[in-house]
């Protein structure tokens, strides 16, 4: 049921480092030949498109299944674990920066004009905003300097990921897993195998079937069009929108108008998780039995899934409005 994520996303990570690997092979961090190397790793490597789509799609299954991981610990009070659930946030942020960096390494329309606003949001930052965007770009314009650092965090990040991931399962076992009813379950312990590595099996068949039909059905359905024109940064496109995992965060700093205020709500929307533990008042961890609570958690998740379309939309009306009540609410 929902309790397979962590076993899944840990699954993803593996697929995900080992695409990785492969593609570094044969991709090239410079602004000249980067998007024409993404070219050819899909057209003349042996299973460079497999590949390629498994990678870019994988992060999508990433981000479904962390979503899902992080809904299901809300829902059932995991972040009482405080340990535990400040890794996890920890790691949310961790993967949220790797998929942004790996966004623009293809080099796109959409790769570069991305990295251009979300890179210039830190320009918000009072005083010192200006030269910390600079000193990231190492130029004056996202250009050769920005691609080939992004490759290389892009490179280091998931096995610090995968690092952290150990120590968030080191702390799970201190603590044991929550369950549904959030009380303590000493007294009717199982073993894990072969009870559960059987779920986690059938999880992981399932979630790579999925995963696979994606890839060889419709590799580009999550993709932006936007992205098989090499960068330009003379033609800026129209609509310019992150990969549909950020739409939510996009649509909440789209809905302010204050540079410094979107930045700072773009930033607390996910840092409240790591307030969690702080909020709950209630002597029931998890919501099974708190229908009031139960009903403001799917107005949350309605709420998030509202963001997303916005996200996506371009800026005008009723989209603004719609955002901007979504964000606040």
């Amino acid at each position: 049921s929902w309790w397979n994520f962590g076993s899944l996303l840990g699954i993803c990570l593996t697929i995900q480092i080992i695409t990785g690997l492969f593609l570094a092979m044969h991709y090239t961090s410079d602004t000249t030949t980067a998007f024409s190397s993404v070219t050819h790793i899909c057209r003349d490597v042996n299973y460079g498109w497999l590949i390629r789509y498994m990678h870019a799609n994988g992060a999508s299954m990433f981000f479904i299944c962390l979503f899902l991981h992080v809904g299901r610990g809300i829902y059932y009070g995991s972040y009482m674990f405080m340990e535990t659930w400040n890794i996890g946030v920890i790691l949310l942020f961790a993967v949220m920066a790797t998929a942004f960096m790996g966004y623009v390494l293809p080099w796109g329309q959409m790769s570069f004009w991305g990295a251009t606003v979300i890179t210039n949001l830190l320009s918000a930052i009072p005083y010192i905003g200006t030269t910390l965007v600079e000193w990231i770009w190492g130029g004056f314009s996202v250009d050769k300097a920005t691609l080939t650092r992004f490759f290389a965090f892009h490179f280091i990040l998931p096995f610090i990921i995968a690092a952290l991931v150990f120590v968030h399962l080191l702390f799970l076992h201190e603590t044991g897993s929550n369950n549904p009813t959030g009380l303590s379950s000493d007294s009717d312990k199982i073993p894990f195998h072969p009870y559960y590595t059987i779920k986690d099996i059938l999880g992981v068949i399932i979630m790579v079937m999925l995963l696979m039909t994606l890839v060889l059905f419709s590799p580009d359905l999550l993709g932006d069009p936007d992205n098989y024109t090499p960068a330009n940064p003379l033609n800026t496109p129209p609509h310019i929108k992150p990969e549909w995992y950020f739409l939510f965060a996009y649509a909440i700093l789209r809905s302010i108008p204050n540079k410094l205020g979107g930045v700072l709500a773009l930033i607390l929307s996910i840092l409240i998780l790591a307030l969690l533990p702080f909020l709950h008042t209630s002597k029931q961890r998890s919501l099974m039995f708190r229908p009031i609570t139960q009903f403001l958690y799917w107005i949350l998740v309605a709420n998030l899934l509202i963001l997303t379309w916005i996200g996506g939309q371009p800026v005008e009306h009723p989209f603004i409005i719609i955002g901007q009540l979504a964000s606040i609410s």
